[in-house]
């Protein structure tokens, strides 16, 4: 075997904590001796086992979330050892953040654009740069401050709907072309649109009160 398959087959197998026999990397658990192991170091991809892309089928997320958690809960570590016991929170812990951030549009899209253009991008997507993300986020606020009748608040709430979905369309193409800064800025796009919603929404419930 050569060096690269010996440093391939290192990165892909460890020892279990348990009975030292080997075991991949992102299992859950030992396929020897079946101890749970510790969340390993990987993407919020790799540890639902899915594809790395921007598309992905949230039915399919949390039919392998929740199967997941089924392994790992708590009754079944019960009389387990301490560390067992302890290595199975830090696994659902780990799967807790992986589902919440791929099954959100927006968390998966700004986690996405620093896993693929962590290079490329090292300020992120906070930067604002672009003057008419900027001007559209002031003019939506306006006008929202101005609105005194719920169907205005409903005509509202339909555009940025509107523009987010327009977004999310925008953001499935940009990545599948690679267009890591043209996500970038459309997920930043994004970030002002979903606190608009936000704004919406209490202002919804304020005429309402």
């Amino acid at each position: 075997m050569n060096d690269a398959n010996v440093k391939a087959k290192e990165n892909t197998v460890k020892s279990c904590w348990s009975c030292k026999g080997p075991v991949a990397v992102a299992a859950l658990f030992c396929p020897t001796c079946e101890a749970v192991q510790a969340p390993a170091p990987v993407n919020h991809f790799e540890r639902l086992g899915i594809d790395v892309t921007y598309d992905v089928n949230t039915g399919a997320i949390d039919r392998l979330y929740f199967d997941l958690q089924r392994q790992l809960h708590p009754d079944r570590f019960a009389t387990k050892a301490p560390k067992e016991k302890a290595l199975s929170q830090q696994q659902a812990t780990a799967l807790n953040d992986a589902y919440e951030v791929l099954k959100d549009p927006l968390k998966r899209a700004d986690y996405l654009v620093h896993l693929l253009g962590i290079d490329v991008l090292p300020e992120g997507c906070n930067l604002v740069k672009d003057q008419a993300i900027l001007i559209e986020a002031m003019e939506m606020r306006e006008k929202l401050m101005m609105v005194d009748s719920m169907k205005a608040i409903t005509e509202i709430q339909r555009e940025t709907k509107a523009e987010i979905d327009d977004v999310l369309c925008a953001l499935s193409l940009a990545f599948a072309g690679d267009d890591i800064r043209g996500a970038c800025q459309l997920t930043t796009r994004l970030k002002y649109l979903d606190k608009m919603m936000g704004e919406v929404r209490q202002s919804r419930a304020r005429l309402l009160a």
